[in-house]
């Protein structure tokens, strides 16, 4: 990850090599694996942006759907923690005297996804009530450190299931769905 020639570039941050085949990035663009979830995430992010400078990471990861309008390839607007549950100093979702970290935004897209590290697979109401239309295990520390990093960031969510009981075996179906419409989407990004 010590890589000169890539400072500047665009880093991609996907969990595992089962969601996104490295081979294929595009030049000018480096994937990294960062292991699932939100520890994993932070740590291999902020690796990147002080090693490797970024002008932009990009997310790309697979997602369950809570608003069951989406399909195929998303892009993300806004992330948020579906497990911060600091309760009663703050309600569920908010971290305690950090409220700038609450929606973390990336100015594209229109999709609000809620990151957590648990693997959903029934209907929780907070998320319906809060308008969360995709959940993810990794996207909302990433977002957490490039804000903190001033770097810019853009999500791509790939809907592998309808996070209900089925939700492993569809993931499992489904993980390596969306690679190639990333790629496609990737290659006007990079341009």
């Amino acid at each position: 990850m010590n890589d000169p020639d890539m400072s500047g570039h665009i880093v991609v941050l996907t969990a595992i090599d089962t969601e996104l085949n490295k081979a294929r990035a595009p030049e000018g663009v480096e994937v990294i694996y960062t292991g699932v979830g939100k520890v994993n995430a932070a740590s291999i992010a902020t690796l990147a942006v002080m090693a490797l400078q970024p002008k932009l990471i990009v997310n790309y990861g697979t997602a369950g759907k809570i608003a069951h309008i989406h399909n195929g390839l998303v892009e993300v607007a806004h992330t948020v923690q579906r497990d911060m549950a600091a309760m009663p100093l703050a309600p569920r979702g908010r971290t305690p005297f950090a409220p700038e970290m609450d929606r973390l935004s990336s100015g594209h897209g229109s999709v609000v996804c809620g990151t957590g590290d648990s693997f959903v697979t029934s209907v929780d109401p907070w998320l319906v009530e809060n308008n969360i239309d995709i959940v993810d295990m990794e996207l909302f520390a990433i977002a957490h450190v490039c804000q903190r990093h001033n770097v810019p960031w853009r999500a791509f969510k790939f809907i592998t299931d309808a996070a209900d009981e089925n939700a492993a075996d569809h993931w499992n179906e489904n993980v390596a769905g969306g690679e190639d419409l990333f790629w496609d989407v990737m290659k006007d990004i990079a341009q």
